[in-house]
This record gives structure tokens, C-alpha cells and sequence, in this order.
């Protein structure tokens, strides 16, 4: 009995800072939106572009000029491909280890606050479901206290717990929205950095089965 005399006291005390709750999880998730949405903007590039000049200078066997092609790109692309160039002279093994090794960063550093909106997005609406709950406790107390009258205090509790997941619901879907936009862009740009990989892999490989042949 303690125990719900000291819920049902602070549940009186209202939702309102349920509300504000979600309105600083909205503020940053906003603000994490914008700065993904910065960072795959400054590191995109014409990938197709830039496979067909790798595949060119690959041909010509001219890999120092391969490795700055690509290292003057900003994308997470030509960095993969870029740590197997490195590697080249260590065999195609190495630089196949180092390609997916430089995935594996490259996703870390893609995926940079993402779980928060992830966790956002699917939480909010239970946060806002909390502040109805809480509004509709105050209700009932009002209308006990008000002996079944309605009351404009009743009123606004009811208001107050509509609102509250109202703004759950606003909060979550541009969070959600958002994380599963910049999830299938990660999984596009790996995608086309392990193609540009798949290209340096190819020729290391036929560069060490040449002198096999030529024996």
C-alpha cells in the first residue's frame, strides 16, 4: 500500500515533464539527423566514376596512380579500396583481410549515433504512452476530488495525457524515418566499397597467376 500511495503521488504531479522529456530526445535526435545527414553528404562521390578510372589504371598496371586516384576521393568507397592497394605487395590474402578490416571501420564510423535514434524511434511512443497514463490518473483524482463533476482541472489532465502521446508518436517517426534511411544508405555505399574492393582483389590476383602462366 506504500508503495502505490508514493506512485499515485508522483503520478499527481503530472506530465509535464514526460512532454519535456521528449521534446530534449526530439531536439537531439534532430540534431544527430543533421550531422549524418552532413557527413554522407561531404563523403559521397561518383563511385562509377571512380570504378571506371580505378579499372583503367589497373590495366595499365599502374598502381601508384590507382592508390592516388582513390585516395583523392572522399568517399568510404575508395577508402576500402585504398587499404587493399596498400597491401599489394603482401599478397592477395593480406589485402583482402585489409579491405575487410577497413569495411568494418568504415561501418563503425557510418553508424556513429545511429543507435540512439534507432532507440528513439521505438521508444518514444511508450514514453508518451507513460505521460497518458499519468494524465489519466490525475483525471481520475480530479473527478474523485470533484465528486464526478467535470472540471476544467479534469479537462486539462485529459488534455494533458492526449498531448503527451501525441508527441510520442511525432517524436518517434522522423527517428525512425531517419534510421532506416541512413541504414540502407551504409549498406549501398559497403556494398559499392566492396565492389571497388572486388576490382583490386581481381587484379592482384591475376598479377601473381601471370608468371604461373608464363612457366
Amino acid at each position: 500500500m506504500d508503495i502505490q500511495e508514493r506512485l499515485t503521488a508522483f503520478a499527481l504531479l503530472g506530465a509535464t515533464w514526460v512532454m519535456w522529456l521528449l521534446v530534449a530526445l526530439s531536439i537531439v535526435s534532430v540534431a544527430i539527423i543533421l550531422e549524418r545527414l552532413y557527413f554522407f553528404l561531404s563523403t559521397r562521390d561518383d563511385i562509377d566514376t571512380l570504378r571506371n578510372n580505378l579499372t583503367q589504371f589497373l590495366r595499365r598496371g599502374d598502381r601508384e596512380g590507382a592508390r592516388k586516384a582513390l585516395a583523392a576521393s572522399r568517399s568510404m568507397e575508395a577508402q576500402v579500396a585504398v587499404a587493399g592497394l596498400e597491401a599489394a605487395d603482401d599478397g592477395s590474402e593480406s589485402a583482402n583481410e585489409r579491405m575487410q578490416g577497413e569495411q568494418h571501420v568504415a561501418r563503425l564510423v557510418m553508424e556513429r549515433n545511429l543507435v540512439f535514434l534507432g532507440t528513439v524511434g521505438n521508444n518514444a511512443p511508450f514514453v508518451g504512452l507513460l505521460g497518458t497514463v499519468i494524465g489519466i490518473i490525475r483525471a481520475f483524482h480530479s473527478l474523485d476530488e470533484s465528486q464526478g463533476k467535470v472540471t476544467a482541472g479534469l479537462m486539462a489532465d485529459i488534455g494533458e495525457a492526449l498531448v503527451a502521446t501525441a508527441i510520442g508518436i511525432v517524436v518517434a517517426l522522423p527517428a525512425v524515418a531517419a534510421f532506416n534511411y541512413f541504414q540502407r544508405l551504409i549498406k549501398a555505399r559497403l556494398a559499392r566499397g566492396s565492389a571497388l574492393g572486388s576490382d583490386v582483389l581481381s587484379h592482384l590476383m591475376s598479377t601473381r597467376s601471370q608468371p604461373d602462366a608464363a612457366e
